[in-house]
């Protein structure tokens, strides 16, 4: 009853906001978008493809095809969910809250609980729309076969709620939107930076730059969904053609699902020290 009342909460101050509204549908729309790449063709003189024919829509490969791509619009929340913290402060929501007796760690609950909603909601909506495509354009329609491979949607909702309580804690941080996603850009380039360092200054040909950046949290968050597409078959192919083979790892491994979910868990707990020891 208590989750229920803190998301009543959250989704009456998202349903007020216009923003917020027109972030959410712009998201899922473009989301559904994914099903236009079907409908592409190419035309190279004689020789005439449609993308679809080209294995994408393939179960199982579709799962991680389309978690893949779908992991880029992830902006468009993260805007919300950035815009959500900021704008209690602004419109000192949050204070009034609080004298209302909602508790702090009541507050951090519900925008993690409106996180872990808009994240179950991506997620189920990739589902839906994977079926649908893989349904139509699939050349295998097994059960055992369509069912395989969903590890992919897993790591696509653990990378969500990661990143989003990375922007929640960004937002609590700054508490200011546009500077709090600065923040993140300025985070990323940063783990770059240090990467670069590792990789070309201290540990050169090694893999321990790889290890250690891999518990970065934007970097274990990446490490999730690996692209996919150098895993058709037409790519592989014209890679061998041409002398080189492709090796790359495409599972979900646990320890980064592990990494990624510990991160969330700090995060999330950053955030409530934050508003703990703020003089509202």
């Amino acid at each position: 009853m208590i989750m229920l009342r803190l998301l009543e909460i959250e989704f009456h101050k998202l349903r007020y906001s216009r923003s917020a509204k027109i972030l959410v549908f712009s998201y899922f729309i473009l989301l559904s978008f994914i099903a236009l790449i079907a409908s592409i063709e190419f035309n190279l003189g004689s020789l005439e493809f449609r993308v679809a024919d080209q294995g994408i829509f393939n179960f199982p490969f579709i799962w991680h095809f389309n978690a893949y791509v779908a992991s880029f619009l992830k902006l468009f929340l993260a805007i919300v969910i950035v815009s959500m913290i900021s704008n209690e402060y602004s419109n000192r929501t949050l204070k009034q809250n609080l004298i209302d007796g909602l508790s702090k760690k009541e507050f951090i609950s519900s925008k993690f609980l409106t996180v872990l909603v808009l994240s179950l909601a991506s997620t189920l909506f990739l589902f839906i729309l994977s079926l649908i495509l893989g349904l139509s354009f699939s050349d295998y329609t097994e059960v055992s076969i369509i069912f395989s491979d969903m590890e992919y949607l897993l790591a696509y909702l653990i990378n969500l709620i990661g990143f989003f309580a990375f922007c929640m804690f960004a937002g609590m941080l700054i508490k200011r939107s546009a500077f709090a996603l600065g923040f993140i850009f300025i985070w990323w380039v940063l783990e770059n930076i240090a990467y670069g360092i590792m990789k070309w200054r201290l540990f050169r040909d090694s893999e321990i730059a790889d290890k250690i950046a891999g518990f970065f949290p934007l970097e274990a968050m990446g490490n999730l969904l690996i692209e996919p597409i150098s895993r058709l078959g037409a790519v592989q192919s014209a890679a061998s053609q041409m002398g080189s083979d492709i090796e790359k790892d495409y599972s979900v491994h646990f320890t980064d699902l592990l990494i990624v979910m510990g991160w969330t868990v700090i995060f999330v707990f950053l955030s409530y020290k934050l508003l703990k020891k703020r003089d509202l």
